[in-house]
């Protein structure tokens, strides 16, 4: 039996409140020890991600910017490396497009729509600070987009028609409350983790693969319907009621708590 978990970050394998993953640890360390490999899949840019890894001790491909683009690390065992494209010592499997081709995607929506639509790019690192409380380092790393363009949200436009201006200039977004997600029409966190584990190296012929995954909001509903095992990490109050009704399983506690316990109980179910 081999296992590949795939994971969200912020509010799953991190806390929501502090971003810490204390009880996490001692359950990353048993994976890397079993081979069974964890793979962030997220909104973060690559540079986010990097810093966590190290932190982590990962080494495993990883998943950005919603699913635009996979980074596997060029002396990696487990993936057969296919992708032609090399960036800083990975392979770079790019699903979605560039950040210039997002910027202009957001100006010719802008322009449709006939409003002022502010993205990342058009933001001081003073004012992303501001709006999303991150340290200055951790603004850097945010602001140091490759494939997407996050953007506020417009007050004075509904979902729907922000959607489906987005969709007429050939594009994605993923709506947030305060900020919105620009990205291309091929990225999808479902798609990239397909993707992936089309490109795993088997270690035996014979073996079978089950494939787990865990998220806490409907940004990480597509990722959950590629995998076999899904499972749900609720916020302090409840799972998101997106994310319910479809007979998941569901974490016992929030956060890192939840997602060490889940993952150790399902990873003894499998390999029992």
């Amino acid at each position: 039996m081999a296992i590949i978990i795939f994971t969200d970050l912020d509010g799953t394998l991190l806390n929501q409140d502090d971003y810490r993953c204390d009880a996490a640890l001692p359950v990353l360390k048993e994976l890397q020890a079993k081979q069974i490999p964890v793979i962030p899949v997220t909104s973060k840019t690559r540079q986010e991600v990097e810093t966590l890894r190290q932190e982590l001790n990962l080494g495993d491909p990883f998943i950005v910017e919603n699913g635009s683009a996979v980074f596997v690390p060029l002396d990696s065992k487990q993936f057969v490396l296919s992708a032609k494209i090399e960036r800083e010592g990975y392979q770079l499997e790019l699903l979605g497009c560039t950040y210039a081709e997002a910027r202009q995607g957001l100006a010719a929506v802008a322009k449709m729509l006939g409003e002022r639509l502010r993205g990342f790019g058009d933001l001081s690192e003073q004012e992303i600070g501001q709006l999303t409380g991150l340290s200055e380092q951790e603004v850097k790393r945010a602001k140091a987009r490759e494939f997407t363009e996050p953007f506020l949200t417009p007050d004075r436009v509904s979902q729907q028609q922000l959607q489906q201006a987005v969709e007429a200039q050939g594009f994605q977004v993923v709506v947030g409350d305060r900020f919105s997600h620009l990205i291309g029409s091929g990225a999808g966190k479902g798609k990239a983790v397909r993707w992936l584990v089309r490109h795993y190296r088997f270690p035996k012929a014979e073996e079978k693969l089950i494939t787990v995954g865990l998220g806490n909001s409907p940004n990480d509903l597509a990722m959950l319907e590629a995998v076999d095992v899904p499972i749900v990490v609720p916020s302090a109050k409840a799972p998101h009621p997106g994310l319910m009704g479809r007979g998941w399983q569901v974490a016992p506690a929030p956060g890192c708590q939840g997602w060490a316990t889940a993952v150790v109980s399902v990873c003894d179910r499998l390999l029992a």
